[in-house]
């Protein structure tokens, strides 16, 4: 019920890649959807096979420490990239990744065909979108993955068939798996205790899940943004993402949606969502939970949304997982 009718796409080519999460992940990954929505691309043009089996690539080498950028050498050029290829080009040293982590991933790319570094993304922030979930990784990385441990490098094969430019048309990303944790599985931290009297009062039960009496709250048109707990993790960026649990309630009290509902967190783009939504959890902390109640002009408006009727009000508690 939060997001908006654009669907994330899959950004096509290395100007926009997201390294690891690009090829191993089951959906597109996150960002700016109407910025790139006219680059999309199935996810099956620019991908490993997703075969149980995969293709052992031999002969890549790396020279690098353990986790810092490798400098990556192909057995002969051209290279031959096979479907659904890879190769572990080093164990890592720190960590044995677990069920259900969060690998933050830098990654490099050469092209098959001139053995040049075509892409880097260690110049930047890491890429901390794809968790170690067999339901959300592309079949036989799973396995790949589960052994590993902080550090690992590990190369896969990727032939581009959208590719305009040659050397891009086949390359080897080589990704670096920089750090590994476990998402929240609700708000922790310190305790909000200077809430306006006038506000909903939200209580929560053993596992955190929120209910609401609206204490005869009167919308006036603005959006309001109330941190409940305040959680000491990183901050959320406008033109981030983030996993989160929530609950959402029209103004009379009644329910519309919810993720603990659901049993399952709900990942997106800042971007995709309502302007209430991202304007509401932008610069708040990973741990926070959040009450935000947003007015029909930074929610769906005049138009009516399932449930929700045209002109609502929305009262939202918003528990930040993790962002990324």
């Amino acid at each position: 019920m939060i997001h908006d009718f654009t669907k994330k796409t899959l950004v096509k080519g290395l100007a926009a890649c997201c390294g690891l999460a690009m090829m191993i992940g089951l959906a597109a990954c996150g960002g700016d959807a109407s910025a790139t929505a006219s680059s999309s691309a199935s996810s099956s043009s620019a991908t490993p096979s997703a075969s149980s089996t995969l293709a052992e690539m031999t002969g890549i080498t790396a020279s690098n420490e353990i986790g810092q950028k490798p400098a990556i050498k192909l057995p002969t050029v051209p290279y031959t990239v096979p479907d659904g290829g890879y190769q572990v080009l080093q164990q890592g040293n720190g960590e044995a990744l677990q069920d259900g982590m969060r690998m933050c991933m830098h990654s490099v790319a050469v092209s098959a065909k001139t053995g040049a570094e075509i892409y880097s993304s260690w110049e930047s922030a890491p890429d901390c979108s794809v968790s170690l979930e067999q339901s959300s990784l592309r079949n036989g990385l799973y396995d790949v993955l589960k052994n590993q441990k902080v550090g690992a490098l590990i190369a896969l094969g990727v032939n581009d068939t959208t590719a305009t430019d040659d050397a891009q048309k086949s390359y080897i990303m080589a990704t670096t798996i920089v750090s590994a944790s476990h998402d929240l599985t609700r708000a922790e931290g310190q305790t909000v205790t200077d809430i306006p009297s006038n506000l909903p009062k939200v209580t929560l039960d053993g596992n955190g899940k929120p209910s609401i009496d609206m204490n005869g709250y009167q919308p006036d048109g603005q959006l309001v943004v109330q941190p409940l707990i305040k959680g000491s993790g990183a901050t959320v960026s406008e033109s981030g993402s983030v996993k989160v649990n929530y609950t959402g309630w029209l103004t009379d009290g009644t329910q519309f949606d919810s993720s603990w509902d659901r049993g399952e967190a709900s990942e997106f783009a800042l971007s995709q969502v309502v302007t209430g939504w991202k304007e509401g959890l932008a610069g708040q902390t990973v741990g926070s939970q959040v009450l935000v109640i947003v007015p029909p002009d930074k929610g769906y408006g005049s138009t009516a949304q399932g449930s929700i009727p045209a002109n609502s009000t929305l009262v939202f508690v918003v528990d930040i997982l993790a962002t990324y």
